[in-house]
């Protein structure tokens, strides 16, 4: 493939943390190597053509002039901590890769020999989610080392771990299939904002006649296009859940034979939720939605894929597992297509996650093996990511044994993402904490490094790829050489490996080997998917079974279940419970902050990048607030305003408008040493986990807000 005789075409996959995976094209001059375009893929089945507006500008990011090019370490001298705006790179000296790997391996050795290698503690997340940049090398070398375990659920854990809990396996109805569905229930999921390659299946079905329902307590791009929006109060998805239950059981309408083959539990769930506190009455007044709204969703719901009627489908994202019984939630929420037999209609169902469908060979990549081999000569203690600041400030790390002595941060930026940031930041400014970050950019987290390392994007290496949002498996090729002298995570950890004198030839292994390595299995939904079909084709759908029609459809019959009992698992029965801090501090923190994800930045991700921040220049900074809430306080748009709990404060500028319900506001996440004050929404949020999994509770927060100083808006 070429656009010019001096081009060619690169064929890779965008390895940010998205469903979507989408299949990237990248024109490049041959003469001088560089990437000259990036476009969607027009013959994959899902990215279509087109990529969303964050990676649409990519090439801005592998070509920022803030891109960090070279290992630096802290000059002689310099604190840890923000420094102003302009100066970071005269904070860190210029080295080589010799010199910042001998530096490391030498100061690790140290503190393992002096403190126990569990005193060494990884950071690490989504920044790619490609199999081998966000788990091969780096668990091989880590595992071997004997450093702490990182119980990594910042994302997804709470609704992996549900989702898992009621079918035993993460798996979904395809996105293609959306457009064969009658009913579309958005909970928790701004499928516009962050999911955008579903879009194009929901708009085809709505041009069928399907409607498209949002629940979501903001209104979020996909709520404004959709036909109806359901402004649910934070953190009662499982009463609503139930709500619809009570109605679909009270009536009847519920699918007894699909029930009887492929569920358990029922008679206990059906006693449950035809409990009182579970009408839609007593609902309404929890969830905020209408009595009358909630009849009338359960109905049709339940009647969708019969009688001719086209099936209903749930886009259920991660953001409802996000607050205190969030776990609860989520599995309440997937019982709903067991209750009615969706999955049984082609188009019906439920999408949390896809993931599942790749049967990837994780442990031949991580080797966790290695544990066994380390000093320790076991497997080494666990630490939850979400309670980093805990780790960081307490003797014992929070879960007994030495405390955390060093701490080397790749693939995620916890100087902003991690929760209860007063105590993250605190514990990273410590003088005796030994800490290297391997980055694209001087963030947040590089503030508080002693090492900075260069990383690659993933137009600079190759990777293989699943998804969490549909069924193909990809190859993603190296489109342009490493940018300066940036080195992915496979050779950064295996040259790190021998520097640290492991014998072990695992620690040579190159891409290739690794790529093989994962794809070895025996499962037959990789049947005939090796490295080398991939380098022909670049994509592969998983050979998972299908109807007679050629359709795939997961949990129609007992087969798919990968439960205990061998079925769906409606038992134990969700409970609805109000949040801890909502119990407790209502009185003196009466508002619910959702701490959001901006729709133009990945996370962190892209937020510093002058393209980003133009799209997101409307947000940027600002609280929204509803209007009842703003007259009570005084504050008109344009005011600044301190957002503040018990753990910390921020100030933002205030936006009335009808985005937010009564007692919600809403702010986006973003750099500190972007944001006013040079401080984020998580100073706000607690380190507290979910009902299930371990996950963060970035929604279940509670804060009052004040006027500082009234601004003209004008």
């Amino acid at each position: 493939m070429a656009e010019s005789p001096n081009t060619r075409v690169v064929r890779a996959v965008c390895s940010h943390d998205c469903p979507d995976s989408c299949a990237v094209l990248v024109t490049v001059d041959e003469l001088t190597g560089r990437a000259t375009k990036i476009q969607g893929d027009p013959e994959h089945p899902v990215t279509r053509g087109f990529l969303c507006g964050k990676v649409a500008k990519y090439l801005d990011r592998v070509y920022s002039p803030q891109r960090l090019l070279y290992p630096m370490r802290r000059r002689a001298g310099v604190p840890k901590g923000p420094v102003r705006q302009g100066t970071e790179f005269e904070v860190f000296e210029r080295i080589t890769w010799d010199e910042a790997l001998d530096e490391i391996a030498t100061r690790l050795k140290a503190i393992a020999a002096e403190y126990g290698p569990e005193s060494i503690l990884p950071y690490s997340y989504a920044g790619t989610i490609g199999q081998l940049g966000y788990g091969s090398m780096d668990r091989r070398f880590f595992y071997r080392l004997g450093a702490s375990q990182l119980d990594r659920t910042i994302c997804s854990a709470a609704g992996g771990a549900a989702l898992t809990s009621v079918y035993g396996i993460r798996l979904g109805t395809a996105p293609e299939d959306f457009v064969h569905a009658g009913l579309i229930f958005a909970w928790g999921a701004n499928i516009h904002g962050n999911n955008i390659h579903l879009w194009p299946f929901i708009e085809e079905a709505r041009r069928r006649g399907a409607r498209l329902i949002v629940i979501d307590p903001y209104k979020t791009r996909t709520a404004a296009l959709a036909d109806e929006h359901l402004a649910i109060h934070p953190g009662t998805d499982t009463a609503f859940a139930l709500g619809l239950m009570h109605v679909i059981v009270r009536e009847g309408l519920e699918d007894r034979e699909y029930i009887e083959r492929c569920t358990q539990g029922f008679a206990e769930l059906k006693a449950h939720v035809l409990r009182p506190e579970h009408s839609p009455e007593a609902v309404a007044k929890v969830t905020g939605i209408a009595a009358e709204t909630i009849e009338r969703l359960a109905r049709q719901y339940a009647q969708s894929g019969r009688n001719g009627i086209r099936p209903a489908a749930i886009r259920l994202n991660y953001g409802i597992q996000r607050s205190e019984n969030g776990g609860t939630a989520t599995r309440a929420v997937a019982m709903l297509p067991l209750l009615t037999g969706a999955w049984q209609y082609v188009g019906g169902g439920l999408q949390l996650s896809t993931s599942g469908s790749f049967p990837f060979q994780s442990a031949a990549l991580q080797m966790p093996q290695l544990m066994q081999a380390s000093p320790l000569g076991r497997a080494a203690r666990i630490i939850n990511m979400n309670q980093l600041g805990e780790a960081l400030t307490s003797p014992d790390a929070g879960v007994g044994g030495p405390p955390v002595k060093a701490l080397f941060v790749y693939n995620s930026n916890p100087g902003a993402v991690a929760p209860n940031q007063n105590d993250v930041l605190r514990g990273m400014r410590r003088a005796d904490l030994f800490m290297v970050v391997h980055e694209q950019f001087l963030t947040d987290t590089t503030d508080y490094a002693d090492i900075v390392l260069p990383a690659p994007t993933f137009l600079e290496t190759k990777d293989v790829q699943g998804a969490y949002g549909h069924l193909y498996v990809q190859i993603s090729q190296q489109a342009i050489a490493p940018l300066g002298e940036a080195r992915n995570n496979v050779r950064l950890f295996g040259e790190l490996g021998r520097r640290m004198g492991f014998p072990e030839a695992c620690f040579d292994d190159r891409e290739d080997e690794l790529i093989d390595q994962t794809l070895a299995t025996e499962n037959p939904w990789f049947r005939g998917i090796t490295r080398e079909r991939l380098e022909r084709e670049s994509r592969v759908r998983v050979l998972m079974p299908q109807s007679e029609e050629g359709n795939v459809l997961p949990f129609s019959t007992p087969e798919w279940f990968r439960t205990p009992s061998g079925r769906g698992e409606l038992t134990p029965v969700p409970v609805f419970r109000a949040p801890t801090e909502s119990r407790a501090n209502a009185a003196q923190y009466p508002l619910e902050l959702l701490a959001r994800k901006a729709d133009n930045y990945m996370n962190s991700t892209f937020a510093n990048l002058p393209s980003h921040q133009r799209m997101e220049v409307k947000t940027a900074g600002v609280l929204e607030m509803h209007a009842s809430d703003a007259e009570l306080r005084g504050i008109a748009s344009g005011d600044e305003v301190e957002v503040f709990n018990a753990r910390g404060s921020i100030k933002l500028r205030a936006h009335v408008d009808g985005q937010v319900g009564t007692g919600v506001v809403a702010a986006k996440l973003a750099w500190n040493k972007l944001s006013r004050g040079g401080s984020n929404v998580n100073v706000l949020t607690s380190e507290r986990l979910t009902d299930i999994g371990g996950g963060a509770t970035f929604y279940s927060v509670l804060v009052e807000v004040r006027k500082v100083a009234k601004t003209s808006s004008r």
